[in-house]
């Protein structure tokens, strides 16, 4: 006996679903608008070669846009393969060995994902600035050639709050991960190297793999961290576009967030699809 769909249970979850989508159903509409302000929408006409997408032709000239999308990416693929690096190996640590400050460590991971972003982002703001300083002042770098806040600093900063969510994915997949098979590898004549990067890792890569897209999304999204962390050159897409919210939101905004958002859920649907080819 098949089970009954409720209505109210269809209803509820309409709801619920439209109050989650519909803001960025009508942003990525308000993309196709030919007024210069978000107040009413008017349907693009004869704008050009790009017709109803006027505002993403617009978009795809502007130099500033392609320089802070180059910078969002360069700092979000580094610090990912960087974060799921060192996350995948404190998960292994952490799950498998007992040390002293093992506790300490556990309760520490959780201290990037419990605190307000913006503690965080004055700790690495003063981190950075106080070791700059010494540095500066030790080495006698002057002019160009200070240390300055810039690329680099976002990326580190974007790996540190990265690596816990990493550890923590991962540690969650070896939960349930059979040591015994390991075991069975190495009867066999296989090392610790070889084990791991035939048993254990093809083992684990769905959790990997999450983790790192986790990391992937968080980085493309982060803007508090990155406000504090950030200098010249180092504009990313977050901070680009709260600089052109403080003037209007015109509808080269939402063509630029309506980019990203299809950006970020293929990104998410491809990670989709290969955690389950993993685990067919």
């Amino acid at each position: 006996m098949g089970l009954r769909r409720s209505p109210w249970l269809t209803g509820i979850s309409a709801l619920v679903y439209l109050f989650l989508y519909a803001p960025i159903i009508v942003l990525i509409a308000f993309a196709f608008n030919a007024s210069r302000t978000n107040v009413v929408f008017t349907q693009v006409v004869n704008q050009g070669p790009c017709g109803p997408f006027y505002w993403f032709c617009v978009l795809s000239r502007n130099q500033d846009v392609l320089n802070a999308t180059r910078n969002t990416l360069t700092i979000a693929v580094v610090s990912t393969v960087i974060s799921t690096i060192i996350g995948t190996m404190a998960a292994l640590a952490l799950q498998r060995y007992a040390f002293p400050a093992k506790t300490f460590s556990e309760v520490s991971l959780y201290i990037p994902i419990v605190i307000p972003e913006i503690v965080m982002g004055i700790g690495v703001l003063v981190l950075f600035s106080a070791t700059f300083n010494v540095l500066n002042r030790a080495l006698g770098l002057v002019g160009d050639h200070r240390l300055t806040l810039g690329l680099g600093t976002v990326i580190v900063s974007h790996i540190a709050f990265s690596i816990p969510f990493v550890a923590l994915v991962v540690r969650a997949r070896l939960h349930g991960f059979d040591r015994s098979i390991e075991e069975a590898a190495m009867d066999l004549g296989a090392n610790e190297w070889i084990t791991f990067w035939r048993v254990t890792l093809p083992s684990i890569a769905p959790g990997v793999l999450a983790g790192s897209m986790l990391a992937f999304t968080l980085s493309l999204d982060d803007f508090v961290i990155t406000f504090f962390a950030t200098g010249p050159g180092a504009t990313t897409l977050p901070i680009y576009i709260f600089g052109l919210l403080r003037n209007a939101v015109t509808p080269e905004i939402n063509a630029l967030s309506a980019v990203w958002i299809i950006t970020v859920l293929l990104v998410l649907l491809l990670s989709q699809r290969l955690q389950n080819s993993e685990t067919a």
